[in-house]
């Protein structure tokens, strides 16, 4: 069975060790990295998993090595992890949003087979989507272990050009946020017409989950299942005139622009700080 070790013992971290418990992982093979010791005990009493304060600790054994910690550590846990990393020959999952391969290997040695997630939050309750990127030096084997792992939180994809890593993040990374957006306009919408804020607010996520599911679950394309809601001259046929009258396309392309404008920035700006 692999040994891993996870720096960071957060939501994330919490969710992807349920996860592997649950596919047979022996808890005596998980190890967490987590500063706060009040965390360290709720992890340890909750999964009966080692923890550690030390990075250093924690990793020793490892032979993969993931990283739960924010964009903005990555360059000072270096000192911690990189000797053990190259003495282990680990495996190094990343997924901290924007931080690039490239800069994985800078900091952690390039010799190094190390993998780029875009986790979202539904990954929190196991309905997440993930987009990962290799390195060159990620074999087959490690690819599928990679993607063992992160399976564990909902669905995963591979991206073979770690440029559109940027593009994974605006379309499941960030976009989490768009759809609660929209159901809190929904809710203030229902309520401004007179139903009761916590009717509203049920009726609008379970629209949002059913039409989820619907789409995941059917496999059928988004355009099609519109078109069948849709009835001519009917009450959706007027909401999306609406829509596409207040041009939806472009307000969604546009924002998703912006988040993968910003994803790019955000490896710059860890640069130049580092």
């Amino acid at each position: 069975m692999t040994r891993i070790a996870f720096i960071g013992g957060g939501n994330m971290a919490r969710s992807l060790i349920g996860g592997l418990l649950k596919t047979g992982m022996p808890a005596a093979n998980i190890s967490v990295a987590e500063p706060q010791a009040e965390a360290r005990d709720a992890l340890a009493r909750e999964f009966g998993i080692t923890t550690f304060a030390e990075n250093q600790l924690a990793a020793a054994e490892a032979e993969v090595l993931l990283l739960a910690v924010k964009p903005q550590i990555m360059p000072k846990i270096q000192n911690d992890l990189r000797d053990t990393l190259q003495r282990n020959r680990s495996m190094l999952i990343s997924i901290a949003a924007g931080v690039r391969l490239n800069q994985l290997e800078r900091w952690f040695g390039s010799t190094l087979p190390i993998v780029r997630c875009m986790p979202n939050t539904p990954s929190l309750i196991g309905a997440g989507a993930t987009g990962l990127c290799a390195n060159s030096r990620v074999s087959p084997a490690q690819k599928a272990q990679a993607q063992h792992i992160l399976d564990t939180a909902g669905t995963t994809r591979w991206i073979e050009d770690e440029g559109l890593m940027d593009t994974v993040t605006a379309v499941s990374g960030s976009a989490p946020a768009y759809f609660f957006a929209i159901v809190e306009a929904m809710e203030e919408a229902a309520v401004a017409q007179g139903l009761p804020r916590e009717t509203a607010r049920m009726l609008a996520a379970q629209t949002c989950l059913g039409a989820g599911r619907m789409m995941v679950e059917s496999g059928e394309d988004p355009a099609v299942l519109r078109k069948r809601v849709t009835s001519p001259n009917g009450t959706t046929q007027a909401a999306l005139e609406s829509l596409a009258a207040d041009e939806l396309s472009d307000v969604i392309a546009r924002a998703m622009a912006a988040a993968t404008r910003r994803g790019g920035e955000l490896a710059h700006e860890l640069d130049a700080a580092s």
